[in-house]
């Protein structure tokens, strides 16, 4: 059977930057099997697959990577959302002004912010709020990243394994030079995994002149070498420096940028609020750029 997909670049407004997603928006009938297959042969970080609500929300979406099924992820929100916007399926004239998507870790809701004089931002909230543990060993984080110990850095927050919906074994460095010099070593990513860490590791810099803070991510025991843009890292991220911030309530917002070591730059906005020393939610911000459509069989 023939499924009708769009590819699109997400947390970008420039086309062949951004993050890639491929996203079908009437998935009915593909089991997990040729899900994971299709998401394999996109081989894209990740791609989403659309369905009927089950619980009266605007879609379902479930998400896979190149190697399993994960229960959110940002980009491929807001790529989803894109896409259901630019091909009518959220309706004809009027634009919704907010969805809501149901997934595996919750309800994904997004506001479509409309600006007249550019794109369309699309901005969701993360599904869960902030749960976090600082992650001890940082000698191995050091060899995993191969990176000296005096790079890594503890200013705003320890190594923390943080998830407001995905979890990310999130780390500071001191600034871009430290960003720059990261090459995996797997053989000391396996053992961060054996130490209990998450399989995805995310690395940033507020010692950057380009924006608030510059950032790479790694998974690559999950077929990603690396992402470009990842929003529930930065959904994650943002929640944590709030955590961690002496100011007991407040809004807070970053804007980021991350892909540019690979030649992909992606800007993402990222909020989070903070109520009585409590983390009460996560954002994160971008535009799109459609790239492709076309049709892929299911077998």
């Amino acid at each position: 059977m023939k499924y009708h997909y769009f590819t699109c670049d997400v947390f970008t407004d420039k086309r062949f930057c951004g993050n890639q997603l491929a996203v079908l928006p009437h998935a009915d009938g593909l089991s997990d099997e040729e899900m994971q297959t299709i998401a394999r042969e996109f081989n894209f970080s990740e791609s989403a697959f659309v369905f009927p609500p089950e619980n009266g929300h605007t879609r379902k979406v479930r998400i896979f990577t190149p190697t399993t099924e994960v229960p959110f992820a940002g980009h491929p929100n807001i790529g989803t959302a894109f896409v259901l916007t630019e091909t009518g399926e959220l309706g004809g004239e009027v634009i919704p002004e907010s969805i809501c998507f149901e997934e595996k870790a919750g309800l994904v809701p997004i506001s479509i912010l409309q600006h007249p004089n550019g794109p369309r931002q699309f901005e969701l909230k993360a599904p869960e709020t902030l749960t976090a543990r600082p992650f001890k060993a940082v000698s191995t984080i050091a060899d995993a990243l191969a990176l000296n110990l005096d790079q890594i850095i503890e200013e705003h927050h320890p190594p923390s394994s943080a998830s407001v919906g995905l979890p990310f074994l999130v780390v500071e460095v001191q600034d871009t030079s430290a960003l720059a010099d990261i090459r995996v070593n797997l053989e000391s990513f396996s053992a961060l995994l054996e130490q209990g860490s998450p399989p995805y590791i995310f690395v940033y810099t507020q010692n950057t002149g380009r924006a608030d803070i510059q950032a790479r991510m790694f998974a690559p025991l999950d077929g990603i070498t690396e992402d470009p843009a990842t929003g529930s890292a930065n959904c994650a991220l943002a929640a944590l420096l709030a955590h961690h911030s002496e100011l007991s309530s407040g809004d807070f917002s970053w804007q980021v940028i991350q892909g540019l070591e690979m030649g992909r730059p992606s800007r993402l906005q990222v909020r989070a609020k903070k109520e009585n020393g409590s983390v009460t939610g996560s954002w994160v911000a971008g535009s799109c750029v459609m790239v492709a459509e076309g049709f892929i069989e299911s077998q």
